[in-house]
This record gives C-alpha cells, structure tokens and sequence, in this order.
C-alpha cells in the first residue's frame, strides 16, 4: 500500500501485541477553525485504543489551498512549517484523506530540488497516516465498543481512494459498529464536487455534482453519511440542508466516538434553521443560533459536540451560487499580473 511498507508492517505489530504507541495529530485548517469537536472525537478515539497522543502547536495549514491554486512557493513555505513541526513525531495522524494524500506525495514534488528538505520530506511521508489507516493498520482496531442504530451510507472521498488507496478501511470500522446498518451505495466513491476552490469557482457544476451523488444516496435509503474527509462533508451537508433532505451527516471519528455515548446523533443536514433568507443572514434567527461558530460561506451553526454532525445549511458552491444572485456585478474581472493561474485541483480538507 505504502513506500513505507516495512516500517508500517513493524508499526502494525507493535500495535496489535499492545506495545505503547505513540502519534503526534495533525489537525487540518477545517477541522480547526469549524469542527474542532472532530479532532476531539478522533484523539478520544485513539486514546481508547492506547494511542499516547500529542498535538504540536507549532503545526500549521499543510499548503494544499496554496499549491491547488498554483503558489507554489506559498505552499512550500506551509510545507516546510508543517516538516519542523512534526520532525520528532514517532507518527502523524491525519483525520483529512486530501492532507495526508498532501503530506504523503506533494511534499516530495515540492521539495524536488531541494534535496535536504527532500529527505525530511520523505521521512514525514513515512510516518503519516489518515485516521482510518492508522487504526486499522496500526493499532489494528478492527473492533470497537461503539453502538450507533442507523442505516448509514459511507462516502469515499477522492483523495483517500486515489491518492493514499484507502477504501477499505472505514467500513472495517464500521462493520464492527454495534446497530449500524451499512447500505449499498453506488455513489460512494463518486467526486462530491467540492474540490475547494472548485466549488466557488464553478458553483453550478460543484452542485450538480452534489445532487447526483445525493440522489444515489436517497436511493441507498440512508439515513446517515459518513466519511472521512471535512471538505466533502461539509460540502455535501450544505446541499441536503438546502434541499430539505433528512439525512445526518457525520465523520468517521464522531460515530466511533459519539455513538458509544449511547447519542443516537444530532439533527443532520436537512434539519434545523429553514430558508435560504436564514442561509444568508436575511432572516431573524432564534436566540439559540447566536453567538454560534459559523461557516465562512454559510453562516451555519456548528456543530457543538463529539456526534452532532457537520451542520452547514450551505455548501460553498450554494454560497458561491448565492452571492451572484443577490450581489452586484463585481469590478474585478480576470487575474492581476501577479496571480497565478490555478488547476482547481482537488483540495478536500
């Protein structure tokens, strides 16, 4: 699976003949500015299984939002942050498939010419892991005590399948999941469509994508989504909030973490606050809803604790899609000299 086969096999034994692990928890922007009760559950989780878990302050953004849009020399710059950042780590565990895919294979991209940054590069591709893969293929945590009665459709997000060749492992966990009910999903490694930037560049085809993936997901007849990647679930959360649909929307750590609390979850992303007016700020919310952490392209309450879900009522492409409907025409038209053309690559965080 990984260039890094051997250490990870001897990691795996250590794990599974219960010997002391250690992992440093690389936390994603998203994760930390909007869903921090994300990293909670998944550092709860991981301590349940023995895992001695730290979290380096001196981390930051991994780059990906820099290097999608073609600033390479930004991105490098996050990169080399990120490299001291976790240089003693024994691992590096991620809960984001797009910033570990950015750790395990861009960082060796960037750093190509620079061959002392290359091997430091390397040595932290070694040693990261997305969040399912290290439970799975580490502390070999196949088995869990959490119980969570639903019906649940899991999404595979772009990154962990194509880039890191993670598929298997969320639905081991899964699996394993006391009243969790997983359904057929034939949508389930289809793109969401909300590539970062993607989706406010290109707000209609971003949506188009969600809503195809959100009528397979009604065929499926799930009544949860869970995925591993915030960037897909946030996106995917705002769409079903702006359709109405009653489908909860969790990552992978709240359901391993929040379900063994006997929550069955909070309201998913077709509940709570109605309208597009509430959507952008036009309505008059209730009291509850103030004061709360919002989406910068949404205005979404979020989530408060460890098996709310993510609770966006609007994907970025819907704020995107939004703002040119109500909006003036901007002045700004094209790039300056200075910016550089983007890919709109995937960025997944």
């Amino acid at each position: 699976m990984r260039d890094a086969e051997k250490t990870d096999n001897k990691n795996q034994t250590e794990g599974k003949e219960g010997t002391a692990l250690r992992a440093s928890f690389f936390v994603t922007c998203l994760v930390d500015a909007f869903f921090p009760e994300v990293a909670e559950s998944a550092v709860r989780v991981l301590e349940r299984h023995g895992v001695a878990v730290d979290v380096p302050p001196e981390q930051t953004c991994c780059g990906q939002p820099a290097y999608n849009s073609g600033y390479r020399k930004e991105a490098m710059a996050a990169a080399k942050g990120v490299l001291r950042a976790f240089a003693d780590s024994e691992a590096v565990v991620v809960p984001s498939g797009s910033c570990a895919a950015m750790i395990r294979r861009e960082y060796l991209r960037l750093m190509a010419d620079e061959p002392d940054w290359r091997e430091k590069a390397e040595a932290l591709a070694a040693k990261t892991y997305e969040f399912s893969e290290y439970l799975v293929h580490v502390v070999g945590a196949d088995a869990g005590a959490a119980s969570f009665p639903a019906r649940a459709a899991v999404h595979l997000s772009c990154h962990m399948t194509r880039g890191l060749g993670v598929r298997d492992e969320p639905r081991r966990l899964l699996e394993r999941v006391e009243g969790l009910e997983l359904v057929p999903f034939s949508g389930a490694d289809d793109c969401c469509g909300f590539g970062g930037t993607f989706a406010v560049k290109m707000p209609a085809l971003s949506a188009a994508m969600a809503d195809e993936k959100i009528g397979r997901l009604e065929e499926a007849g799930a009544d949860v989504l869970i995925g591993g990647d915030m960037g897909c679930l946030w996106h995917l959360a705002g769409r079903l909030r702006r359709l109405n649909k009653p489908v909860r929307v969790l990552h992978l750590a709240q359901v391993l973490d929040g379900a063994g609390s006997g929550s069955e979850g909070a309201p998913g992303a077709g509940e709570g606050r109605e309208g597009l007016a509430a959507d952008q700020g036009q309505g008059t919310g209730s009291s509850e809803d103030e004061g709360r952490a919002m989406s910068p392209t949404d205005g979404a309450p979020r989530a408060t604790s460890p098996a709310e879900g993510v609770q966006a009522e609007m994907s970025p492409a819907d704020a995107a899609d939004g703002a040119r409907r109500t909006s003036p025409p901007a002045k700004r038209v094209g790039r300056t000299a200075d910016e550089p053309e983007g890919d709109a690559d995937a960025n997944e965080r």
